[in-house]
């Protein structure tokens, strides 16, 4: 995608059900990643990245230390609901697809880089993503 020179995907509930299956942000985070350009998502967003297969068929994440709602967060808004919320969870989802899945704990700000991949753990990281970003782009 010419012209750009980051994929950001962001969060919220949303993103459970319409990204996980969504073949085209599939292909655009492939682009992205492959063409060695910053690649993030945030929060729930990263539900985005867990099927992405690159042009030699491995999944991007296997292997790669990501971050995302973690499941401490998911338990936390289940119980705060009285019900489970999301239709799976984002930590044992990665886990299970060979990422290295790492969190800080319950609602605090954080985000970690791969190489081009950024992930941030939640809707308070949205600035350590921001600035991982501007660092790989050499800003």
């Amino acid at each position: 995608m010419p012209g750009f020179a980051a994929l950001m995907v962001c969060g919220g509930q949303a993103p459970m059900f319409q990204f996980p299956d969504n073949r085209d942000l599939q292909r655009a985070i492939a682009h992205f990643y492959e063409a060695e350009k910053p690649t993030a998502a945030l929060c729930h967003g990263v539900s985005a990245l867990l099927d992405v297969e690159l042009s030699d068929g491995s999944r991007m994440i296997e292997g790669k230390t990501i971050t995302g709602f973690a499941n401490v967060e998911e338990d936390f808004t289940d119980s705060a609901v009285g019900q489970r919320v999301q239709p799976f969870r984002i930590e044992d989802e990665a886990r299970q697809r060979g990422a290295n899945y790492v969190q800080a704990g319950l609602f605090k700000p954080f985000a970690i880089r791969d190489n081009q991949l950024i992930t941030g753990q939640q809707q308070y990281s949205g600035a350590k993503v921001a600035q991982l970003v501007i660092e790989s782009l050499g800003v």
